[in-house]
């Protein structure tokens, strides 16, 4: 029934397309198929069933979750902690771009009131998180 595929098709839109996912699907449509034959044999006209078989079927956030964890695991060791240094980097340099347009402002309109130290604390948290995500990741697997 290709109103099911185009439907099973469409919860799978962003799951990386692979062996184990495509078996996945078509596991998915076979039972999904089953149950629309079950209910048109109760008396539902097919576009009921189908219907009705799909939103009994619900969500597959949880099996695009496992897919997704999967996928994070089988990533090179080196790839996962060059993205949080990566993410790191640009955190210091997003912080220091705006502390200094922080710091203009404060010396360009108002130079007898140094203000721009306070928002100064608040945008370092940024960078200070990312570091010791950083450092956990680094500790993590050493």
């Amino acid at each position: 029934m290709k109103t099911i595929r185009n439907h099973v098709d469409h919860l799978f839109r962003d799951v990386p397309e692979n062996e184990e996912t495509l078996l996945m699907k078509e596991e998915i449509v076979e039972n999904l198929e089953e149950k629309v034959d079950d209910l048109i044999r109760e008396g539902k006209s097919q576009e009921d069933a189908i219907n009705k078989a799909i939103v009994e079927f619900g969500d597959i956030s949880e099996i695009k979750q496992a897919f997704q964890e999967e996928e994070s695991k089988a990533a090179p060791h080196w790839l996962k902690k060059s993205r949080a240094r990566l993410n790191l980097e640009f955190s210091l340099w997003g912080s220091a771009l705006v502390i200094a347009l922080f710091a203009f402002i404060n010396f360009y309109y108002t130079p007898t009131v140094i203000w721009f130290v306070y928002p100064t604390f608040a945008v370092l948290w940024w960078p200070l998180s990312l570091f010791f995500h950083w450092r956990k990741q680094k500790g993590g697997h050493q």
